[in-house]
């Protein structure tokens, strides 16, 4: 089952990159974000229905977050982030979650299954 199941769509676009920056400025708010993406990559389509792009967010902050969006930052608010980065900071994610932020899923299974587990099924 998806965690993420009843969040709503509060930012669309074609790009995966795009969508992994409004997600990041949305966290960096405290607002949890993922990205959903319905992008056919075999094809690399970036535009119609196989490039859909969606920053997803729990229902209860879906107001904060359209606002906190439809805010633009001036020139100068931007150069000030950037130079107030610290290079060397910790990530924000470890690499376990980080590998799943997007995923909805508890856990990511990578590895081959058990022999046991495929005379299970059979």
């Amino acid at each position: 089952m998806s965690t993420y199941e009843d969040w709503v769509s509060v930012f669309r676009t074609s790009t995966d990159y795009e969508g992994d920056l409004v997600r990041d400025r949305l966290d960096d708010s405290g607002i949890p974000a993922v990205v959903l993406t319905q992008r056919d990559h075999a094809f690399n389509l970036n535009v119609g229905d196989l490039a859909d792009v969606h920053v997803m967010v729990p229902p209860d902050h879906a107001e904060e977050a359209v606002e906190l969006l439809q805010h633009r930052l001036s020139d100068e608010e931007l150069e000030e982030a950037a130079l107030g980065a610290d290079p060397d900071a910790p990530p924000a994610h470890d690499t376990d979650a980080d590998s799943m932020l997007d995923s909805g899923h508890e856990s990511t299974q990578l590895s081959p299954p058990d022999d046991d587990e495929e005379d299970e099924s059979s």
